[in-house]
C-alpha cells in the first residue's frame, strides 16, 4: 500500500521545525516569517497558535523544543540567540520571549534548524545573508555559517564552521554518527560523533542529491529506529528515506507542495511522519495547483516507526 498524505494543521509562510511532545502527545512548529508558535492535536485535530514578541520584524525565528522537566517551557531560537518562551499549548499569545543565550556572533548570520543529541545538548546551525531581492536559495552569502552546541549550563561551543545554509540534523542510535545537511551544498554529510565530549569529526558525505538525481534541496531531517534518514526536499515536492550506511536511496513520498521544510516522527507509537511545508517563492502557478501549501502533512502507513524528539536539558532557577 503506497502511504496516505493527507494536510492537516494551520497553514505558514514557511513552516518549520517541528517538535513532537510525547507527553502531550502534541506536535509544535513554527512560522519562520510571521514568528508564530503553532500546537497540532492529532487525536482531537485541536489547533492553536500564538505570535511570538520578538522586537523587530526582521528577527525570524526556525525552531522550538521543550525544555524537559520544566513544564510548558520551550527553546526558540529568535535570529542569532536562544530563548525559553512559556506557552501552555493553547493560549493566544503574545508569548514575551525570555532572553538565555546569544550563539551566532555575525550580525548578518542567523539561526536555523536546531535539535538535541542524544545526551540533551541543543545543537543548531547558522547560515550566511541573502541579498535584499534574492529570489533563491544558492544567492546566500557562502560559507559564512557555524554550528553550534549548547552545554546545560548555557555555555555555547562552535562545533563547525564555513556553512553556507545549516538545516538538518540526526544522530545514531548507538551515538557514533552525527549526520547533517548543508542545503547549498546539495547532500547528507556525516561525522564521527563523540557523546561524551559532542565532539565531531571525520566529515564524509553519504548521500548527494545531484549523483541520485533528485529534485529539490536538503532540508529537515529525522532518522528512523532502523538508521535510515528521512530528509525533506525543498524546491523538491517530496520527502526522500536514505541508507546513510550504503547511500542508497530507498523512498520517495510525494507531497503536495513544492516547499517541504521538515520532518519529524510522531503519534502514539511513533508511526506518522509530520511534514513542514511553506508557500514562500511559490508563483501563483503553483498556488493554485497545490492550494494545501504552507500545511502541515501528516503521512501514515509508512511501515516504519521513528524516534523520539529529545528535549533540552537546562540547569534554570525557573
Amino acid at each position: 500500500m503506497e502511504p496516505k498524505v493527507e494536510p492537516v494543521g494551520s497553514p505558514t509562510l514557511l513552516g518549520e521545525g517541528p517538535y513532537w511532545d510525547e507527553e502531550t502527545q502534541t506536535l509544535y512548529y513554527i512560522d519562520v516569517t510571521k514568528p508564530i508558535l503553532f500546537s497540532y492535536k492529532p487525536e482531537t485535530g485541536a489547533q492553536h497558535s500564538a505570535e511570538i514578541e520578538t522586537g523587530s520584524p526582521n528577527e525570524r525565528i526556525s525552531f522550538v523544543i521543550k525544555i524537559k522537566d520544566k513544564k510548558n517551557k520551550f527553546v526558540v531560537s529568535i535570529k542569532n540567540r536562544f530563548t525559553i518562551v512559556t506557552w501552555d499549548g493553547e493560549s493566544p499569545g503574545p508569548l514575551t520571549p525570555q532572553h538565555l543565550v546569544d550563539v551566532e556572533s555575525q550580525e548578518l548570520c542567523h539561526l536555523n534548524d536546531g535539535k538535541c543529541d542524544p545526551s540533551h545538548r541543543l545543537w543548531a546551525g547558522s547560515l550566511g545573508h541573502f541579498p535584499e531581492g534574492a529570489t533563491d536559495i544558492n544567492d546566500i552569502e557562502k560559507e559564512q555559517g557555524s554550528l553550534y552546541s549548547m552545554q546545560k549550563d548555557k555555555s555555547v561551543v562552535k562545533r563547525w564552521g564555513k556553512i553556507d545554509l545549516s538545516n538538518g540534523l540526526a544522530w545514531s542510535s548507538d551515538k557514533k554518527k552525527f549526520y547533517f545537511v548543508d542545503s547549498i551544498k546539495y547532500r547528507i554529510d556525516s561525522y564521527d560523533y563523540d557523546d561524551a565530549t559532542g565532539d565531531i569529526s571525520n566529515e564524509k558525505v553519504v548521500f548527494c542529491f545531484k549523483a541520485n538525481n533528485v529534485e529539490g534541496a536538503a532540508d529537515g531531517m529525522t532518522i528512523d529506529q532502523e538508521g535510515m534518514l528521512w530528509v525533506a526536499c525543498f524546491n523538491g515536492y517530496q520527502v526522500i528515506r536514505v541508507d546513510p550506511n550504503t547511500g542508497k536511496l530507498l523512498q520517495k513520498v510525494a507531497i503536495p507542495s513544492p516547499n517541504v521544510t521538515s520532518v519529524i516522527f510522531g503519534g502514539p507509537n511513533y508511526e506518522d511522519l509530520f511534514v513542514t511545508t511553506g508557500t514562500i517563492l511559490m508563483t501563483n502557478e503553483q498556488l493554485e495547483k497545490y492550494p494545501h501549501s504552507g500545511c502541515i502533512f501528516r503521512v501514515t502507513g509508512l511501515g516504519v516507526k521513528g524516534t523520539p524528539s529529545l528535549p533540552v536539558l537546562l540547569e534554570l532557577d525557573i
